[in-house]
């Protein structure tokens, strides 16, 4: 996963790295289409992505506006056993804080990287995909360096309900569909009472908006604003087949506020 994009040549340069290491390797593309420098991105598909994955999975994630810094390169064993080779700039804050650490350990041995001269900003072709593809093939993990005792986190707010309502954040848009992400909970959501059917009025941004809370995006009219449960488990705003970012005219974050059924 990675921010660069595919117009050029960046990510099959990356492949051809860890290729060269370890010939039968798997790659799987979660996505090259991070917003540039989104940390905050990069950790919520990192968050959503790694579920579906078995233990023993290698994700490379190079999301890096620090490359070439004093950021470190780590080397992270989650509970669930999976390996994350990645820079040390918050994008495991999600997936430490449901998974669990098992250990981390920095990227310092130069016999898993590339090149006697590492360039000041490629590291993902220099470092974090030859490191990804050794341990991939099995070798010993610990020898990538030594060991960190913690990790620099993103500073995530939770949603939070109180006796008027719930408040969170859009975090993010769903693709080119313009869906607005939340970090609210469908659990945090239902305790407000609502049902599927339900009218409410969420205030996104300042602005007050009308919409029904349903199942899917076909149970209101063509260009109707809706809420429903992502596919993540998340509340999201929708318009029927149209952009709902693009229509209330929401670039995230914002701050969004639903109030209890009733009040």
């Amino acid at each position: 996963m990675t921010d660069f994009g595919i117009v050029d040549d960046s990510v099959a340069l990356c492949k051809g790295v860890m290729y060269g290491i370890a010939p039968n390797l798997r790659i799987v593309d979660l996505t090259h289409q991070v917003n540039a420098f989104s940390i905050r991105d990069g950790a919520r598909f990192l968050f959503g992505a790694t579920p579906y994955f078995p233990a023993g999975t290698v994700f490379v994630a190079v999301v890096d506006p620090g490359v070439g810094s004093s950021r470190k390169a780590v080397v992270v064993k989650s509970k669930r056993g999976q390996f994350f080779v990645l820079p040390d700039n918050g994008l495991m804050t999600m997936v430490e804080d449901r998974d669990g650490v098992e250990a981390i350990r920095e990227v310092t041995n130069p016999d898993w990287m590339v090149g006697a001269k590492i360039s000041s900003t490629f590291h993902g072709r220099d470092i974090f995909s030859p490191v990804g593809a050794h341990i991939a093939r099995g070798d010993d993990w610990t020898q990538v360096g030594p060991v960190v005792k913690e990790l620099v986190r993103l500073d995530l707010k939770p949603a939070s309900v109180d006796e008027k309502g719930l408040t969170g954040e859009v975090i993010a848009l769903d693709g080119p569909f313009g869906n607005l992400i939340t970090n609210i909970t469908a659990d945090d959501f239902l305790k407000l009472g609502y049902q599927r059917g339900d009218k409410l009025k969420a205030t996104i941004a300042g602005r007050e908006i009308e919409m029904p809370f349903v199942k899917t995006f076909s149970d209101v009219p063509l260009k109707q604003p809706l809420l429903f449960i992502d596919s993540r488990g998340r509340a999201s705003f929708a318009l029927n087949q149209a952009s709902f970012a693009a229509a209330y005219g929401i670039d995230p974050p914002r701050a969004v506020f639903i109030p209890r059924k009733g009040r």
